[in-house]
C-alpha cells in the first residue's frame, strides 16, 4: 500500500503531455459519450411521449406507467448493465437500454404535467375551432407544454451524462474509460481521472445550456410570462 501511495505522489497532478499524446482517444471517447447520451435521450423521449399520450387518454394507465418507470429508475446502474451483458454482450445496445429507461420517470412526469397545465379555455377555444384530439395535442397542448418538457429533458440529459461514465466500468466506452484507466493502472494516473471527470462535467453544462437556449427559442412566450 505504501509503495502504491509513493508511486502516486511521484506523478504530477496534471500532465499536458499526456493529454497531447492521447488527444485522438479523448476525442473518440467524447464522441462515444455523446452518442450514448443522445441515443438514450431520443429513445426515452419517444417512449415517454407514447406513454404520455396513452396516460392522457386513459387516466388509470398513468399510475401504472409512472410506477413501472419508477421501478426501473431505482435499479442500480451497474446491475442493469450487467443483467443485459449475457443477451447483447459488451455492446452499444447493452449500454443504451438501461440509460433510456432511467429517463422515463423524469420525462413521462414532465410531459403529462406540462400538458395538464394547459389552460382549459385554450382547449375549449381550439375544440370550438374544429380541432381534432390529435391536432389539439400536436398544435396546441404539446407546444404550450414545451417549457415543462424541456425542463425535464434538461434533468434527464445531465443525469444520463453522469450515468454514461458508469458504462466504462463494463468496457463500453465513454469518458468513464479514463476514470477507470486512471484508477486501475499500476501507477495511478490523476491526469486521466481529471480528464474523464472534467470533460463529463463540461459536457453536462454545455448540453444543459443548449437545451435552455432551445427552450427560450422554441417557447418565447414562457419567458415573457415569467417577466410579467
Amino acid at each position: 500500500m505504501s509503495e502504491y501511495l509513493l508511486a502516486a505522489s511521484d506523478r504530477p497532478l496534471f500532465e499536458w503531455r499526456w493529454v497531447e499524446r492521447n488527444a485522438d482517444e479523448i476525442a473518440q471517447r467524447l464522441g462515444e459519450h455523446l452518442a450514448l447520451t443522445a441515443a438514450a435521450l431520443a429513445i426515452g423521449l419517444v417512449v415517454s411521449v407514447a406513454l404520455a399520450v396513452l396516460s392522457l387518454r386513459w387516466r388509470w394507465f398513468y399510475a401504472i406507467a409512472l410506477g413501472a418507470a419508477g421501478a426501473l429508475y431505482v435499479i442500480p446502474s451497474l446491475g442493469a448493465f450487467a443483467l443485459l451483458v449475457p443477451f447483447f454482450g459488451l455492446s452499444f445496445t447493452t449500454a443504451v437500454i438501461p440509460l433510456a429507461t432511467y429517463t422515463l420517470l423524469i420525462l413521462l412526469r414532465n410531459i403529462v404535467t406540462g400538458i395538464q397545465q394547459v389552460p382549459a379555455e385554450v382547449r375549449e377555444a381550439a375544440i370550438g375551432m374544429g380541432f381534432t384530439r390529435l391536432r389539439l395535442l400536436l398544435r396546441v397542448e404539446f407546444p404550450l407544454a414545451l417549457p415543462v418538457v424541456i425542463a425535464g429533458l434538461r434533468v434527464a440529459a445531465v443525469t444520463t451524462i453522469g450515468l454514461v461514465t458508469v458504462t466504462a466500468m463494463l468496457g463500453m466506452g465513454g469518458l468513464g474509460y479514463f476514470i477507470r484507466q486512471g484508477i486501475q493502472t499500476t501507477t495511478p494516473n490523476p491526469t486521466a481521472i481529471i480528464v474523464g471527470v472534467g470533460l463529463s462535467i463540461v459536457l453536462a453544462v454545455l448540453v444543459d445550456a443548449l437545451l435552455w437556449l432551445s427552450e427560450r427559442a422554441l417557447a418565447p412566450w414562457a419567458r415573457k410570462a415569467g417577466r410579467a
